[in-house]
């Protein structure tokens, strides 16, 4: 009996090390920045509206400007947003986060600035 509770619970401290492992933001502060894991440099857009639970870039603009997807459930100041089609999002402060596909390699902020409205996210 001794060895099945040893194994129960050995068995859920591996299980939750894992979850919280998988619930962790995806991003990292690099130079001043925020960047995804690829090291490429995370944005905000000024249409989106903070803590709305929505993205306003979809279609087109999202082709152009990526989504930063969620995986699990993050930790402050991050949290995640429903897009239109059902994907999982992920905010940093209320704002949804996105990657800019002219950023061609880690550390490029082309987007920053774009029509006055993209703009690279500050490292915590």
């Amino acid at each position: 009996m001794k060895v099945l509770r040893v194994c129960t619970a050995v068995t859920t401290l591996l299980f939750s090390t894992t979850l919280f492992a998988a619930d962790s933001a995806p991003l990292r502060t690099v130079n001043g920045m925020l960047v995804d894991s690829a090291g490429m440099t995370v944005y905000t857009y000024d249409k989106d509206t903070p803590n709305s639970g929505k993205s306003s870039c979809v279609a087109t603009c999202a082709k152009n400007w990526p989504p930063v997807m969620a995986e699990g459930t993050p930790a402050a100041p991050y949290s995640v947003v429903t897009r239109e089609d059902g994907g999982k999002q992920l905010a940093h402060k209320g704002k949804p986060l996105y990657t800019f596909v002219k950023d061609k390699k880690a550390g490029e902020k082309t987007g920053d600035g774009v029509g006055g409205a993209w703009h690279v996210v500050a490292g915590d």
